[in-house]
């Protein structure tokens, strides 16, 4: 009766150590659990960051200001009544993008008769 005891004992010591100290034991599944969490905050700022982008988009396609809006900062556009003017650091170069008008609009012209060049829509260094 004492040697099957022992049998037991050895037997419950011999499951138990792959499960503690194993490859596949607690410290794996608390590895993964980790991993999963980590994961699953990946997630969730992904689906903001598409929730975000889709909102945008449908801006886009329904209204007209944010349509404005981006072809004002990304395509440097501006309408034909306005008049661009860029500031510039005293170190920066000028820059040389093109200046695309509105729909429908044609370019201004400038005056080059006068003694002084005057410049509409055309990007000037301004000094402070």
């Amino acid at each position: 009766m004492r040697l099957v005891f022992i049998v037991l004992i050895l037997a419950c010591i011999a499951i138990q150590y792959p499960l503690r100290m194993g490859e596949f034991g607690y410290k794996r599944v608390e590895e993964l659990n980790e991993q999963l969490q980590k994961q699953r905050e990946t997630n969730q700022a992904m689906v903001a960051r598409n929730n975000a982008m889709q909102a945008e988009i449908e801006d886009l396609k329904t209204g007209t200001q944010a349509l404005e809006d981006y072809a004002r900062s990304e395509m440097n556009m501006i309408a034909g009544n306005e008049t661009l003017v860029r500031i510039l650091t005293p170190h920066e170069a000028i820059p040389v993008a093109p200046i695309r008008y509105g729909a429908g609009t044609t370019p201004p012209t400038t005056n080059t008769s006068s003694s002084d060049t005057k410049q509409t829509n055309a990007t000037k260094p301004v000094t402070p």
